[in-house]
């Protein structure tokens, strides 16, 4: 009489394979039988994505599952111009259900502004670090002598939206934590958002 034993692992998470040279952690999810399906992100050849409330697709650029948080690429602004690539979805707009938001790490530059944006309480002086992002980056030289402001993105913001528009300004883009005396050459572009862990 011979027994079988039969030793199966059981672990509380469900993680989903790694999407490229990216894991992704619990509770990331990329289909129906892994992670969390709330936290919705998209794997395609090999890139890892998250998908706005306005349809446009944001490369995954890093996790840090222990601080719930998550980096995504700003928008491109194509060579010669001064708009961002998701201009027509209105910029980048999370679900007002989603368990992501917009931390307040990012210091967002917002380019090519009609001057109704002076009437905002964000930096649009000659110092702004928008003008820094023009002049010295090739990815801003479009919108070279173009109205232009900053901000950290704060809690009393909204932490869903960064809006851009025609008649408003058509492009932006975002660092991740900068600190005073940075040098633009150590900049780390991107979108910080962070996430509420499931209950």
């Amino acid at each position: 009489m011979s027994k079988i034993l039969t030793v199966t692992h059981v672990s509380g998470h469900n993680a989903c394979p790694k999407c490229g040279s990216i894991e992704v952690p619990y509770p990331l999810s990329t289909n129906d039988n892994c992670g969390d399906p709330r936290y919705r992100v998209y794997c395609e050849n090999d890139v890892l994505q998250l998908l706005s409330a306005g349809g446009f697709y944001y490369k995954i650029i890093s996790i840090n599952p222990s601080s719930y948080r998550l980096v995504i690429s700003p928008p491109l602004i194509p060579k010669d111009t001064c708009y961002s690539s998701d201009l027509t979805s209105g910029g980048f707009t999370l679900d007002d259900d989603s368990p992501f938001n917009i931390s307040t790490r990012n210091t967002v530059m917002l380019l090519n502004c009609s001057e109704n944006i002076l009437l905002s309480p964000l930096n649009c002086s000659s110092s702004s670090l928008c003008r820094l992002f023009e002049e010295q980056v090739e990815a801003g030289s479009g919108c070279r002598g173009t109205l232009c402001c900053h901000f950290l993105k704060d809690s009393s913001m909204t932490s869903r939206r960064i809006r851009v528009r025609v008649g408003g300004c058509t492009a932006y883009t975002s660092v991740v934590d900068i600190r005073p005396g940075d040098s633009i050459d150590s900049w780390n572009y991107g979108i910080e958002l962070q996430w509420l862990p499931p209950n």
